[in-house]
């Protein structure tokens, strides 16, 4: 009887041990966070994007640093950053999608409103990085100039 039973516990624990590996999706999204608030209105922020391959995803990054500034706020990282998007207004993105799409377009005038020059050369080599087998996410630092940025869409009309 104990032969059995020990026989049995032991196939029980080979068995589960030869289990195949359970992984997490990778289809994870990443949130913005704020590194940081300078002193002419700028946020640093550590911004997230995914795409094909490297240089996608950081023009990805980029735009979802500028997109989280303008619709979200930043909630994420240090709380000295003003967490309060720019624009207060609800469907905001929807309502003014033309004007937006362009604003965000590859090459867009987006561009205009962040920097790059708080990432050290070495971020630049060792860059954040997530690999699936169609994409990859890289995570990157930027400035998102925001007292430009609210200017912009004031002149423009979309906040008053």
């Amino acid at each position: 009887m104990k032969i059995k039973v020990f026989i049995i516990l032991s196939f029980l624990a080979i068995s589960s041990s030869c289990s195949t590996k359970r992984t997490v999706s990778t289809n994870y999204t990443y949130a913005s966070e704020c590194l940081g608030v300078e002193l002419d209105g700028s946020q640093t922020i550590k911004a997230w994007g995914n795409g094909r391959n490297r240089e996608d995803a950081v023009e990805q990054a980029k735009k979802n640093a500028v997109r989280d500034v303008i619709f979200k706020g930043i909630r994420e990282g240090k709380q000295d950053c003003n967490q309060k998007p720019i624009v207060f207004e609800v469907n905001a993105q929807e309502k003014y999608e033309d004007y937006f799409n362009k604003f965000f377009a590859d090459g867009g005038e987006y561009r205009n409103y962040i920097s790059l020059k708080d990432e050290r050369i070495f971020d630049k080599i060792k860059r954040d990085k997530q690999k699936t087998s169609e994409s990859v996410t890289h995570g990157v630092i930027v400035r998102v100039l925001r007292a430009d940025l609210r200017q912009k869409l004031t002149k423009d009309g979309i906040i008053k």
